[in-house]
């Protein structure tokens, strides 16, 4: 809870020097107390859930702003630190490097396959594209019955929403970097 506390207390302070108001001014657009603000803001207080909502509402925001941290301008991923989905025994790797996020429409991955890897994708929901790059190796990509090899440095862009099939067929590992795009429905 204690972290809850501390993204609310950063949420409500940016909101309210954003909007340049005071304590007071504050108190008055939400109708919690000045001094309640004030212990919001230094964490020294665990807010009700009534207390945040009136909150939100004199800000005119919902409910989720207030208790999650914004999006920073900048975000570093660091791929060591994430930890990989498995398939083909280990032998596949994939890495979500940017989750999805209904604004943006896509993800971000950084896939590697071993020697003799192999992975067939269920069809994504309609109009889902992929676009891969191959960084490292090879990787032939069968979409519908259809292979495709694609080399280091080349790509390859299709509508995943169909059976799909990633392998390696190579003696090295080969190393991809995938972006789904979903489109709204």
């Amino acid at each position: 809870m204690d972290k809850m506390n501390a993204i609310i207390s950063e949420n409500l302070k940016r909101l309210r020097e954003e909007r340049g108001l005071s304590l007071e001014n504050t108190a008055k657009l939400t109708g919690v107390s000045k001094s309640m603000i004030g212990q919001i803001e230094r964490s020294e207080v665990n807010p009700t859930i009534s207390t945040i909502w009136k909150i939100a509402n004199g800000f005119k925001i919902s409910f989720t702003e207030l208790i999650t941290r914004p999006k920073a301008s900048v975000e570093y991923v660091n791929r060591s630190e994430i930890e990989p989905l498995f398939e083909d025994e280990g032998r596949f790797r994939n890495y979500a490097l940017t989750p999805f996020d209904a604004e943006r429409r896509f993800e971000i991955y950084s896939t590697d396959l071993d020697p003799a890897a192999n992975l067939e994708s269920e069809p994504h929901q309609k109009g889902t594209e992929e676009f891969v790059i191959v960084n490292t190796g090879e990787l032939t990509v069968t979409i519908n019955h259809q292979k495709f090899t694609v080399k280091k440095n080349d790509s390859i862009r299709y509508k995943a929403d169909v059976i799909h099939r990633y392998q390696n067929l190579s003696s090295e590992v080969c190393s991809f970097t995938m972006i789904i795009y979903y489109p709204e429905h």
